[in-house]
């Protein structure tokens, strides 16, 4: 697993910041899930919303990061877990604003998360943990 999502973070570090289609905070995720061999979970997202307000519209439209990638991990037989391991994916911030919420992916040490500008640790509360 460690190997398998080094060369996801590799490649998808190559990839230009495009949310709404494949790279974003969450977008990022369903890439991990395809990448390891899953239908997109998120393939009724794409093409759907905008970079800037259309990325916060989307989240506030579904309650936040954590509903959102909630269901996309269920669509895929993803379980919930209570402790992270190398390969789950997670969300992580405000359970209070939705709007600051992320998605993220564990690395065995930390929570990382996709920005504009790659790949960069997170250092916030799970909100929600699922190993896909």
């Amino acid at each position: 697993m460690r190997e398998a999502l080094a060369r996801f973070i590799a490649a998808n570090s190559a990839l230009p910041w495009t949310p709404g289609d494949a790279v974003d905070c969450c977008l990022s995720l369903a890439e991990w899930a395809i990448w390891l061999g899953y239908p997109d979970p998120a393939a009724h997202l794409r093409g759907v919303y905008e970079p800037g307000q259309g990325q916060l519209d989307i989240l506030a439209k579904h309650g936040g990061a954590l509903p959102l990638v909630a269901s996309c991990a269920a669509a895929i037989g993803g379980k919930p877990v209570a402790a992270p391991e190398i390969g789950n994916i997670g969300v992580v911030g405000s359970a209070r604003n939705p709007l600051r919420q992320f998605g993220v992916i564990h690395d065995g040490h930390s929570w990382l998360t996709r920005t504009p500008t790659g790949w960069t640790t997170v250092s916030a509360k799970a909100l929600g943990i699922w190993k896909i």
